[in-house]
């Protein structure tokens, strides 16, 4: 495994992180599953397990302090994010300071740890002036109770450029991360945020890197859904919209490259994303423990100049760009 720092903080993460949106912990089963998969990661050198308050409705972060609880608290970086309720009260969600600060301790609570190493805005929230947000958070780095903190979806790059305004009229702990989606498929981010990233050394650490399990290349072109895949039971039907001829036809290209790399689909999907010297972590999810030795081979490959410029052409990405004249 390969490591790499967060931006310009010194903190390092390992180049492949596991994420828990969609651990499933509905019974026993399930939970020794996603021990499984947890204690397999961290034996490969993954040491960043990201989390959030409401996944699970708090018990994702509840099993991830269960799993942390036998290992040296310094060998593992923890994440989680607020934003989203986790109870009834009309201040129970948002990033006003009584929630970020009653959520926080929450988080704290459920992971059974002392800090939490990064913590995000789960979403951008335009009921709470930025400059209260930020004191919030950087009161906690203050108090001890987080290291870092960063932001997630839905901050533009226009949002980090005025956070980072009201950081330095304050004098505020720095803007350290942020967490956006970003895979093959959906590159907004090289539009702005990454150039945004760079100039004020923030790290980047993507979710959904496979694009929802449409760049695993289990999903093909004229061939039915396989069985137990997401796209059979996932409530909100992300991947099922991803499913479009278009984006198979480039899934079938780019297995035709990972196959001349002999490289599996998901190991040159995360290889690609970790190009940028940017990207911090990629994380990235496993249903089972098998899933993760694709993702755990991204780590350390770096993809020849004609590869890569051969997935730009089968993309057909264009960064925006407006010229007058």
């Amino acid at each position: 495994m390969h490591y790499r720092n967060v931006g310009k903080a010194g903190i390092k993460v390992s180049e492949i992180a596991l994420g828990s949106w969609m651990t499933r912990l509905e019974d026993t089963a399930a939970v020794d599953n996603a021990m499984d998969i947890a204690k397999k990661a961290f034996d490969a050198g993954v040491n960043f397990f990201d989390c959030a308050d409401a996944y699970s409705g708090g018990d994702a972060e509840v099993f991830l302090g269960r799993f942390i609880k036998e290992i040296p608290r310094e060998d593992v970086v923890i994440s989680s994010k607020v934003f989203f309720p986790t109870g009834d009260s009309v201040n129970g969600r948002g990033l006003s300071r009584k929630h970020i600060f009653n959520n926080c301790d929450r988080s704290l609570k459920n992971l059974n740890t002392d800090y939490i190493d990064l913590y995000y805005c789960h979403r951008f929230d335009p009921t709470t002036p930025l400059e209260e947000t930020l004191q919030a958070l950087s009161d906690l780095v203050d108090q001890g109770k987080i290291l870092y903190y960063g932001v997630s979806e839905e901050w533009s790059a226009a949002r980090i450029e005025r956070a980072e305004r009201i950081i330095s009229e304050r004098h505020l702990h720095p803007l350290t991360v942020v967490q956006p989606e970003y895979n093959m498929v959906d590159r907004y981010i090289e539009h702005e945020i990454v150039d945004t990233c760079d100039y004020y050394g923030i790290g980047i650490t993507p979710f959904s890197p496979l694009a929802q399990g449409l760049l695993t290349g289990k999903y093909r072109k004229g061939q039915p859904i396989p069985a137990g895949s997401r796209a059979t039971w996932q409530s909100d039907h992300q991947i099922n919209d991803l499913l479009t001829d278009e984006n198979l036809d480039k899934v079938e290209q780019l297995l035709g490259v990972a196959d001349e790399l002999g490289l599996k689909m998901p190991t040159l999907a995360l290889a690609w994303i970790l190009r940028l010297p940017t990207i911090s972590s990629v994380i990235v999810g496993a249903s089972k423990p098998s899933q993760l030795d694709s993702s755990l081979a991204a780590s350390g490959v770096t993809l020849p100049a004609d590869a890569l410029a051969e997935i730009d052409h089968i993309l057909g990405f264009k960064r925006f760009e407006r010229h007058i004249g």
